[in-house]
């Protein structure tokens, strides 16, 4: 389990979603030529985040990039005919579709979902190249995507704090950094 996600699922929890992680699509074979690459491994998403009372299901890409420049808007504007890079799902129409398309599927076969509910992508960065938050969160409100800035994920993991006690690290963690 990468522990980023495990605090943007806490986080996530918190605010009213049901949380799965690295959850596996099942594309099949003619998705796989739809898409371009016969031979690619199962799609991985890392956070599918379910919230009922409005039937949206986030799809949560999780990049914590603590230790290098962090995501880049460049990337994430980037075009792709068949899916390439480490923002496949943002780069790439196709792809997107194809896999939101099969995600659905297997989410109403195993009843967790129905065929009313929306999907929508979303990013959570711990870091950004050059401070451009802002930026991102223009282009993917473009986009009608979510961004989970880093400055974002600060807030709502220091608004853990002033929760009662939960046996939860982000919450103890929180806990300890906020306390006086």
């Amino acid at each position: 389990m990468d522990y980023f996600e495990s605090i943007i699922k806490t986080i996530l929890e918190y605010e009213g979603y049901w949380v799965r992680q690295s959850f596996k699509i099942n594309v099949t074979k003619e998705e796989k030529r739809q898409i371009g690459k016969h031979t690619i491994p199962r799609p991985e998403v890392d956070i599918l985040a379910y919230k009922p009372s409005n039937n949206n299901l986030l799809v949560i890409e999780a990049k914590s990039y603590f230790d290098n420049p962090g995501v880049r808007l460049d990337d994430l504007q980037k075009e792709y005919e068949k899916p390439e890079g480490g923002y496949k799902l943002f780069t790439c129409e196709n792809y997107r579709k194809i896999v939101f398309n099969r995600l659905k599927k297997d989410l109403i076969k195993i009843g967790m979902v129905n065929q009313d509910t929306n999907i929508s992508l979303g990013l959570a960065a711990g870091n950004v190249f050059q401070n451009k938050s802002n930026e991102i969160n223009e282009y993917f409100i473009s986009k009608k995507w979510l961004f989970i800035s880093p400055e974002d994920i600060k807030e709502k993991v220091t608004n853990l704090a002033t929760m009662g006690y939960e046996n939860e690290p982000a919450v103890i963690t929180a806990k300890i950094l906020t306390r006086t």
